[in-house]
């Protein structure tokens, strides 16, 4: 199948960007990479009228560290972090996440801020960073921002935060120390899908920070703040047991397989994160 009819534009900031989606009143998308809207156009699943072009935008390209925070581009590719062409907030997990996604021509082209924005509930990014505590940036049509922090971001399935006339220009991530752990496993069917559940955990004994989330439920990322506990008081994951049973008490409509893979995952996740303490 071939896309219906659209005009490409390509605005020359990102307040410009927004005051043109809020014009659309939803007959504009945005395109960045287009791994995961080029697939709806050429489906006609997504039919607009206009795409905006993003990734030529100043500074959405852009890796950028301070002292606290590691910031990256919305439009910067899964294969630059892959890479190692940006900064990494906490020793290697980034590179590691990037890596996993999808294949290399995929990774190639899909971009962090355009996965967020996509927001599928077996995506890596959404997982990922709400372990890492990230916050995402977004800009208006009047050139202000606005910090959402990951657990605010995603608010369901292929449903975000952002209002009618923002876009993500950029993923800051805090810094953390060079004693935190963490660990990150998906199961999937083969390499490259989209994953059947994800476990990340996330343990910075210096900043007294642990969190331990499940991806690919449904819906956005569940946060297990007793879980993470557990880890962290412990050394050692909860029995898979008390995850289920966590997880079933978690408010979400989860099958019985469902349950497993997710506590299969979170165990795996930590004991990776705590192999060598």
């Amino acid at each position: 199948m071939k896309p219906a009819a659209f005009e490409m534009v390509r605005p020359a900031d990102a307040p410009e960007a927004g005051r043109a989606l809020a014009a659309g009143d939803g007959a504009v998308k945005v395109m960045a990479g287009g791994q995961s809207l080029g697939p709806m156009l050429n489906l006609r699943l997504a039919r607009p009228e206009r795409l905006l072009d993003i990734t030529a935008l100043p500074g959405l390209s852009d890796c950028r560290e301070t002292a606290s925070h590691v910031e990256i581009g919305a439009a910067v590719t899964h294969a630059r972090i892959e890479d190692g062409d940006c900064p990494e907030p906490i020793a290697g997990m980034l590179r590691h996440v990037a890596g996993g996604i999808a294949y290399r021509a995929v990774r190639n082209r899909g971009t962090i801020g355009g996965s967020l924005c996509h927001a599928d509930p077996a995506a890596d990014w959404v997982t990922a960073l709400t372990a890492l505590g990230a916050g995402v940036v977004a800009t208006d049509g009047t050139g202000a921002t606005r910090e959402i922090p990951m657990p605010a971001f995603m608010l369901g399935a292929y449903r975000t935060a952002l209002r009618p006339d923002e876009i993500v220009t950029a993923i800051r991530i805090p810094r953390h120390s060079p004693a935190a752990r963490w660990g990150y496993h998906k199961i999937c069917r083969k390499v490259g899908e989209f994953a059947d559940a994800i476990g990340a955990f996330v343990a910075d004994p210096e900043t007294r920070i642990c969190r331990a989330v499940f991806g690919s439920t449904g819906g956005a990322p569940l946060l297990l703040p007793d879980l993470a506990a557990h880890a962290a008081r412990t050394g050692s994951p909860a029995g898979l047991t008390t995850v289920k049973t966590a997880l079933e008490h978690s408010g979400l409509s989860l099958s019985a397989v469902k349950i497993h893979q997710l506590a299969v995952a979170h165990r795996r996740a930590v004991e990776e994160a705590l192999a060598d303490v």
